[in-house]
């Protein structure tokens, strides 16, 4: 099997030291196994995603000495193609419309509810039919009708990374009292939400092996249980540690201060980062 992993921004900033460890991984992980390294970039945010940042993120990643082996995927030419997952979820009748705004959500979980503390979506909508669907309803997943309705031969997924390596089988009670009704279809320009749309990719693109931060770990879980839904065999994952601050906080793109850009001007040259980052 050919090593193929892939680097999956979202262009909404510049990249920071977090992003180029990721990147730097996944390439010296490729490069080593004489496999592919792939770039991608997850853009379905049309309102918060910019060109600029794609260009920035480009010349970052050259600047780094990492190069690619396909042209970049832009997911925002390929809408078409998830919304076909997200009606695939539909007709297998594993969804329901969801008309909930952020207040609406959040004023139900500030009531009081038998004294449990509710950590997910509760569920305001899920007895709304299909039928009852509006244009500007977000699609939601019924958590309990997907479990249920997993093949037989579903069987989880390998994680290869040492902090949690091991076997992974789809732990669906967890799944549906702490991930709950996820929303898979976006009211606001009605595609796939980024985690369904990332994981098709994986498959389009005969990703075989995941790289990326152990922050993303359990969200794994939700990925590899819509690929199963979808008849499609997960890849192999391994999820890295991450970056923090002095103060022991995971870097995020507000942390303008850490871009890699902003070390480039200063005279950083990649040697430096790699060694920054630990590499």
């Amino acid at each position: 099997m050919t090593f193929v992993t892939r680097f999956a921004p979202s262009p909404t900033g510049p990249l920071h030291l977090g992003h180029a460890y990721s990147a730097l991984i996944g390439y010296d992980m490729a490069r080593a196994a004489k496999g592919q390294f792939l770039l991608r970039f997850e853009d379905t945010d049309l309102e918060r995603c910019k060109p600029e940042y794609i260009d920035q993120i480009i010349d970052d990643l050259t600047w780094l000495g990492i190069a690619w082996d396909a042209e970049p995927l832009l997911q925002s030419d390929h809408l078409g193609y998830y919304n076909q997952s997200v009606e695939c979820l539909v007709a297998l009748g594993l969804t329901y419309p969801c008309k909930c705004s952020r207040k609406d959500i959040a004023a139900a979980l500030a009531a009081p509810q038998e004294g449990v503390a509710h950590t997910v979506y509760p569920q305001i909508c899920k007895s709304r039919k299909m039928a009852a669907r509006h244009a500007d309803d977000a699609l939601r997943l019924h958590m309990d009708r997907a479990c249920a309705a997993l093949p037989d031969t579903a069987s989880g997924f390998e994680e290869l990374g040492r902090w949690k390596k091991g076997v992974y089988p789809i732990d669906e009670a967890s799944l549906i009292s702490d991930v709950g009704d996820i929303v898979i279809g976006r009211k606001d320009i009605q595609t796939a939400a980024y985690f369904l749309a990332s994981a098709l990719d994986d498959q389009r693109q005969g990703i075989t092996h995941v790289v990326r931060g152990i922050d993303l770990f359990d969200f794994t879980h939700v990925q590899v249980l819509l690929l199963q839904l979808l008849g499609h065999t997960p890849p192999l994952y391994y999820h890295h540690d991450l970056i923090r601050d002095e103060n022991g906080k995971r870097l995020a793109k507000r942390d303008d201060a850490r871009a890699i850009s902003l070390y480039r001007r200063e005279g950083a040259t990649p040697q430096d980062i790699r060694l920054m980052v630990g590499l």
